[in-house]
């Protein structure tokens, strides 16, 4: 993978028109090389589809914009938007929230992991050496995402720290191997199918620490119908489609 490679930030929008210029321009200040941004919307209220177009106008070279019609959940609008990366030659594909929770300064090291390892996956994770959570979140919520990744881990043996993390950077050659665009699950549960295929592929999964930020603009997506399925999603996988 050479040092012109390109790499493609898919970011899915929902209402985060507030965030999405400041992602946007922490991004283009790494001055990464070949690093672009596609914004997937979802037909946002908001207005964040017109914002993203804005940001697409003014540095056309640098920022697609993939409008969706229909909002059907986290998975379909990454399966989107990791397919047309793919489509359109990408070396690298980087899976990252709107919400300004995953530090943009840490993605000149998962790309650097991607070149000099042979990881086919680095995982931006709360949970390694150097890794945390955002100050904010309360006992509970700390425990919740503790026991997901312990309860992940213990049915897929994954052996990765930060099993539910979204923030993530792919060789493209991993991503059509898993073959990213079968993948149907949702929300956290995406998360963890990805995982699942890359280590049954006999794949590598590289971790880089991360702080985790707890979002200042916009409210969260997770709702009961996600955590029931991610709750569903390592047995089904155990028990049946891989």
């Amino acid at each position: 993978m050479g040092e012109l490679a390109k790499i493609v930030v898919v970011v899915p929008t929902y209402n985060e028109r507030e965030n999405l210029p400041v992602l946007a321009g922490l991004l283009s200040d790494l001055n990464l090389p070949g690093l672009e941004l596609l914004v997937v919307d979802d037909n946002s209220p908001d207005g964040t589809g017109d914002v993203a177009d804005e940001l697409a106008k003014e540095s056309p070279e640098k920022v697609g914009v993939l409008h969706r019609t229909a909002k059907d959940g986290l998975g379909r609008a990454y399966v989107a938007g990791i397919t047309r990366a793919l489509d359109e030659g990408a070396d690298i594909v980087i899976q990252m929230d709107a919400d300004l929770s995953h530090p943009a300064s840490v993605v000149p090291t998962m790309v650097e992991t991607l070149r000099t390892t042979d990881a086919g996956v680095v995982i931006g994770s709360r949970y390694v050496p150097g890794g945390s959570a955002a100050a904010e979140w309360g006992w509970h919520r700390r425990a919740l995402s503790a026991f997901a990744n312990f309860y992940v881990n213990a049915i897929l043996r994954l052996h990765v720290k930060d099993a539910t993390a979204g923030f993530k950077a792919w060789k493209a050659d991993t991503l059509r191997w898993i073959d990213v665009s079968s993948i149907e699950s949702n929300g956290y549960s995406f998360q963890v199918e990805m995982n699942y295929r890359t280590v049954k592929r006999g794949l590598k999964i590289a971790e880089v620490p991360i702080h985790f930020e707890e979002r200042t603009e916009g409210v969260s997506k997770m709702s009961l119908k996600v955590q029931l399925e991610s709750a569903l999603m390592p047995w089904k996988l155990l028990f049946g489609r891989s």
